[in-house]
């Protein structure tokens, strides 16, 4: 089994910077990529950004390019998702994944609460 705990997100002005992380833990040797997903209220959950353990690959929804960068470290199991240029648009639940395959995600976080006040 994998365990992933997010932390990092709050309150901050538009404009503003966060950084996520997610911490795996557990059977975690087999990963193939991690993602970072969002939901609003009354929205669909939609990935945000992902990045492939071993290359460090990396993908990103149109409205974040330029404004959110992903990054990993292997050796402490964790994703990072560094946030600029926050804007009111960008408040979700943003919650890590895990996927030990190219088709899907395995595992996921609880979720982190991103609020970004205008």
């Amino acid at each position: 089994q994998v365990q992933l705990v997010e932390s990092g997100g709050g309150l901050v002005q538009a404009g503003g910077s966060l950084r996520l992380s997610c911490a795996a833990s557990g059977r975690t040797f087999s990963t193939y990529h991690m993602a970072w997903f969002r939901q609003a209220p009354g929205k669909e959950r939609d990935i945000v950004a992902d990045i492939r353990w071993r290359t460090g690959n990396t993908y990103y929804a149109d409205s974040v390019k330029g404004r959110f960068a992903i990054s990993r470290d292997n050796a402490k199991n964790t994703v990072y998702l560094q946030m600029n240029t926050l804007k009111p648009e960008d408040t979700a639940v943003y919650s890590c994944a895990m996927g030990l395959s190219p088709n899907g995600f395995d595992y996921w976080g609880q979720g982190t609460q991103v609020t970004v006040s205008s």
